[in-house]
């Protein structure tokens, strides 16, 4: 199976992790002391986002996974199919 090109996946994961410390750096230079909270709060939305990612890629890689081996059991694929 060939993997594609633009992994959709990855390129949220590494953007909504760059748009966090953007905004805890932001929040640290804008407040103060007084972001500290706020900070929390972006890094602990961060931890979820990057859960929630790593959820839907371990959910799509399950079902692709499925479905390639009915196709196997089916007798439509083989290993060799794939080169």
């Amino acid at each position: 199976m060939a993997k594609p090109a633009f992994d959709t996946l990855r390129a949220l994961a590494i953007a909504s992790q760059a748009l966090g410390f953007i905004l805890i750096i932001t929040l640290e230079t804008v407040m103060g002391d007084a972001a500290r909270p706020w900070q929390g709060w972006t890094l602990a939305a961060m931890v979820v986002a990057a859960l929630w990612i790593a959820l839907v890629r371990l959910y799509r890689r399950n079902r692709a996974r499925k479905a390639h081996s009915r196709r196997q059991a089916a007798g439509g694929e083989t290993d060799e199919d794939d080169d």
